[in-house]
């Protein structure tokens, strides 16, 4: 019998994407779509005619105008011209599924090549080596320690604007303490040379406030003993960590260690995805991504130096439906999540997003759904979302998925944003709590809340509830800086649901959702015209300080994969230079740039071959702690390089020093100050407005500070002075429940607290820099009351006086004990300011952490 088979087709080619999808060449099925949108036919003839062989090419499609199927035509159009394999990346293995659904539809060959590698099917895989099919794949199949993809001439990156949480944090180990307590111990051991036993002490015991919230940064490259103790550690972790130790592990040196009570994250800020061969060797990266963002997110999150941005041809992005934001802690009533619990009950069909752990944001929904409405979470919907999607009820929380649910029409009408999400992660919480660099995660949670609120708006007809819950994402809302950033559609959908919130019985809440979900004449004739005069006036505007941050992505890149290489003076002059481009941002951009130049001292300290340049690298850090001001506190916790003399503290931190030795020194009895101590938490517990104030005076006066309750009406519960250095009052608001904005009148009041305070003492004005505290819990301030406070006025939580409160009693306990056998003055001076660093209490720390909320806009 003759051999059998045939030559291989040559298929034909097309001039664009666009030509080819016109053509009729491709199989597409009954339920394929009618035919594409306007933007989208845009792009992929756009992509054809200028990008063609651009390297890096990021490619703007806003949620909900759909991504998925312009990208396949590109795939699908480069596949024909056989010029090599072509990959599609997800960033999860359903939304994998759910391309190649699309796939399928639209006559587009594509395989599913996720999960093991071994269980790949080896036609199919054989297909996507041969440039027969496109693979479609996940993130992790891509970056990982060892890749099995074909080298291929295209990747596509679908939903490319969540790169930094399904790339970044592949490279890089976390251990979340709950999950595995043995690894967290282990590591713990290996990173014990860099902390105190007292910090040891606490991150082993029973979780407190300072210690359970804070998050430390370590780089133990600097310590070559240490570094070894550390790789070895992680070198016996068991699997899954294996794998992504194998990740780091070359370039352990350049990695931050993130180490707080609740786990321990290692990673380089930035990926050195340069090493993976899959992705690096690639002719072309195209990045689908929502947003394009001007501040460098997507070169960070990639670690690509330049990627070329092909925004929107046309000016006005395609609506993708319109969306009913409200806001239940705006709401009369002071029930903020019974009312969304009411929201929720109008369909019994939501969707709930967090950025909590799985399982609090599943007991979330469980907390929303109503009796008898099932409760879904992660595991329900893994293979899909149809589950819930064709459920008639059903609350579904997912923990932070704010990309990739497709859930249109009648799937889900509801979507709750669950708190802020600004913490994915250790080195987010790091940069956005204690670096102070919350600028450069802006783009990044703005995408996150854009997705989050379209999750059920997949199309221009579509119409959803979105329930914006929690203080944290409320007053996020609230900064006008932030609305502005947004696109004018939204922006005009927000200032719409902040203004029937604001103040809003929820009866009448409820009454303006269920005549939104019938989308009706009553609708159409009462409320879209509104939504569309909020629009007329809206303006979209960069947020402060992405110019700078995007000139200097490309040096970041740069030197962390130089660093990464161990290049470790050619990584410190190109971050000194990104360092340079990040000031030009001028506030918004400082403590950015105070990390920045941190990291390039320590990384000159390092590759230092004589004295001159490690003088240069002492420098840097001094110019770190400069930039960052009262802000950097963090740096105050890391060690000093070799030769570099001590700090001077600042002069409010000698005052309060000063005191507490005096006070030490004196007639003390431990026993009374342990009492004392513990009623001071108490007070601070209560939310009784006398005891509280009582509770606040005792903490100023345990840091060092004169403290006391000035006399007279309208005056501040509680007044904290280090001498002419730096004064504070402190107007309580415990009684104040979360929900709702903070008065305008509580402002006013504590405008004129401090020059109240001067003229008790016969002084002109008060010291510069002196800040006024509003505590509350109401941590929301109503955008056309911000700019009448003072740019000295901040608003601090209860929380967070509590964990002041908590820190400064393990400080007294620690210095009961220690501080008796020291005889010599400076030598106890020198160990009461090392144990007030080492927990917060510096009064440059106190007022850091006091601060983080400052009401006025732009100030």
């Amino acid at each position: 019998m003759a051999f059998q088979g045939k030559t291989k087709r040559i298929q034909q080619q097309f001039p664009s994407p666009e030509e080819l999808y016109l053509s009729g060449t491709l199989p597409r099925t009954s339920t394929a779509v009618d035919g594409l949108w306007l933007h989208q036919g845009d792009v992929i003839r756009a992509y054809a005619e200028h990008h063609h062989k651009t390297p890096d090419l990021a490619l703007e499609l806003p949620t909900g105008s759909g991504k998925t199927i312009p990208g396949l035509l590109i795939a699908e159009w480069v596949r024909r011209r056989g010029e090599g394999p072509v990959i599609y990346a997800t960033p999860t293995k359903q939304l994998a599924r759910q391309v190649l659904a699309t796939a399928h539809r639209e006559g587009v060959p594509g395989h599913l090549l996720i999960g093991s590698h071994k269980s790949w099917d080896t036609l199919e895989q054989s297909a996507v080596e041969g440039a027969e099919a496109i693979g479609i794949t996940t993130y992790s199949a891509i970056f990982n320690s060892s890749p099995k993809l074909p080298e291929p001439r295209l990747i596509v990156l679908d939903d490319a604007h969540a790169g930094e949480q399904f790339v970044g944090a592949e490279y890089g180990v976390t251990i979340r303490r709950y999950e595995d307590p043995e690894a967290y111990e282990s590591v713990l051991d290996a990173l014990s040379s860099f902390l105190s036993g007292l910090l040891l002490q606490r991150l082993r015991g029973e979780p407190d406030p300072g210690a359970h919230h804070q998050v430390r940064l370590l780089l133990p490259g600097i310590n070559p003993s240490a570094l070894a103790r550390l790789d070895s550690a992680l070198a016996t972790l068991p699997k899954p960590y294996t794998f992504d130790f194998a990740m780091i592990r070359s370039g352990l040196a350049s990695c931050c260690v993130y180490l707080s009570y609740g786990g321990i994250q290692i990673r380089p800020v930035i990926p050195p995805t340069f090493e993976n061969r899959i992705f690096s060797r690639s002719e072309q990266r195209i990045y689908l991504s929502a947003t394009l963002g001007s501040g460098g997110e997507l070169e960070r999150a990639f670690g690509r130096e330049h990627i070329v941005r092909m925004p929107l041809p046309t000016k006005t992005p395609p609506r993708s439906g319109r969306r009913l934001f409200v806001f239940p802690d705006l709401t009369a009533g002071g029930d903020a999540l019974g009312l969304t619990r009411r929201i929720v009950g109008a369909t019994n069909k939501a969707l709930v997003l967090s950025q909590e752990t799985l399982a609090k944001t599943e007991a979330a929904a469980a907390g929303l759904a109503g009796e008898g409405v099932p409760v879904m979470g992660r595991d329900d919907v893994e293979q899909g979302l149809d589950s819930f999607a064709m459920a008639p009820t059903g609350v579904l929380g997912l923990a932070n998925r704010y990309d990739g649910l497709d859930l249109p029409g009648q799937a889900c009408r509801i979507v709750v944003l669950g708190g802020k999400p600004d913490a994915v992660g250790l080195q987010e919480k790091f940069l956005s709590e204690r670096a102070e660099a919350s600028a450069a995660l802006a783009e990044r949670l703005r995408t996150r809340i854009v997705q989050g609120a379209g999750r059920c708006t997949r199309g221009p007809n579509d119409y959803a509830v979105v329930v914006v819950l929690g203080s944290d994402i409320t007053r996020y809302f609230s900064r006008p800086e932030n609305r502005e950033a947004l696109e004018p559609e939204l922006q005009a959908e927000v200032e719409f649901g902040w203004q029937n919130s604001r103040g809003t019985d929820p009866d009448e809440v409820i009454e303006n959702i269920q005549m939104f979900l019938e989308h009706d004449a009553a609708w159409r004739e009462d409320g879209e015209p509104l939504v569309a005069e909020f629009r007329q006036d809206a303006v979209k505007a960069e947020a402060p300080g992405a110019e700078a941050l995007g000139s200097s992505a490309a040096s970041e890149v740069k030197a962390w994969h130089l660093a990464f290489r161990g290049e470790w003076i050619a990584a410190s002059e190109q971050l000194q230079e990104a360092a340079r481009q990040v000031g030009t941002g001028g506030q918004s951009t400082r403590g950015y740039r105070g990390l920045l130049l941190y990291l390039s001292g320590v990384w000159l300290h390092l590759g230092a071959e004589d004295e001159t340049q490690r003088a240069r690298a002492r420098e840097l850090v001094r110019q770190a702690a400069a930039a960052s001001e009262v802000r950097g506190t963090w740096l105050k916790e890391m060690p000093q390089l070799p030769g570099t003399e001590e700090v001077s503290l600042a002069s409010m931190d000698v005052v309060a020093v000063s005191a507490i030795v005096a006070r030490l020194r004196g007639q003390l009895r431990p026993n009374r100050v342990n009492d004392d101590l513990t009623s001071m938490r108490e007070a601070l517990a209560q939310d009784e407005s006398t005891v509280y104030e009582g509770g606040l005076t005792a903490l100023g006066s345990f840091l060092g500070a004169e403290s006391s309750k000035p006399k007279g009406q309208g005056r501040c519960d509680s007044a904290w002075v280090w001498g002419t250095a730096i004064w504070m009052t402190v107007e309580a608001k415990s009684e104040q429940h979360a929900d709702g904005l903070l008065p305008l009148h509580d402002i006013r009041q504590a405008n004129t607290q401090l020059d109240q305070l001067a003229a008790d003492r016969s002084m002109d004005h008060p010291p510069a820099g002196s800040p006024a505290i509003i505590v509350s819990d109401r941590l929301t301030v109503d955008p056309q009351h911000a700019p009448a406070a003072n740019a000295n006025v901040y608003l601090a939580s209860t929380e967070t006086i509590e964990q002041i409160a908590g820190d400064v009693s393990i400080v007294w306990s620690d210095l009961l004990t220690s501080a008796a056998g020291i005889q010599a003055e400076q030598t106890l001076r020198q160990h009461v300011r090392s144990v007030m660093t080492e927990h917060g209490c510096l009064p440059t720390q106190v007022i850091d952490r006091l601060t983080q909320n400052r009401i006025r806009p732009g100030a």
